[in-house]
């Protein structure tokens, strides 16, 4: 049976933002993203998070560092009675052209080699349009962004807009 995904990313989405977040003391969850998952959860979705981390290509932080984050924040949920899936991330740059990173769908790409996923039934929840393009191009047409990241460009069609993950359940109710 393929899973029904709800792809995150993570800063602007989970935390609040911090350009180039390296360390723990900097991680700052969004108010209401536990509720949140817990009301995703109860209706059956499971969670990857698909984050862009440039700090690293960028040599601003080391992967370790963004581990070190990862294992602390997937640690916190479990707290909460919540499973991250997968996580997966880009440490390119920009210019380095790389497939992995958004707006390119190479990380949504190597999550369906690696599950059954159901792309009629998943989600992309984003803070900017990197985010939903990626997701589009791999096949996810449900997708949302939040305002709690990026500033985002407001009105556009096939795209539900709300403030936070917060709010997530005003737009997905099954």
């Amino acid at each position: 049976m393929k899973k029904k995904i709800i792809f995150l990313d993570r800063d602007g989405v989970i935390n609040k933002e911090v350009n180039y977040l390296h360390m723990i003391e900097d991680f700052i969850f969004i108010e209401g993203v536990f509720e949140s998952m817990h009301y995703l959860k109860g209706l059956g979705y499971e969670f990857i998070v698909i984050t862009n981390q440039s700090g690293i290509g960028r040599g601003i932080y080391k992967e370790g560092d963004y581990k070190k984050i990862d294992l602390w924040m997937k640690d916190v949920f479990k707290k909460h009675n919540l499973d991250i899936l997968y996580s997966i991330h880009c440490p390119h740059k920009p210019e380095d052209n790389c497939n992995c990173r958004k707006p390119k769908p190479g990380m949504f790409n190597e999550c369906f080699q690696k599950y059954p996923i159901s792309k009629t039934k998943s989600w992309m929840i984003g803070d900017s349009m990197r985010d939903i393009e990626a997701s589009l191009a791999a096949g996810i047409s449900k997708n949302i962004l939040v305002r709690s990241g990026h500033p985002i460009e407001e009105g556009m069609k096939n795209i539900d807009i709300i403030d936070s993950i917060k709010e997530v359940g005003q737009v997905i109710t099954q």
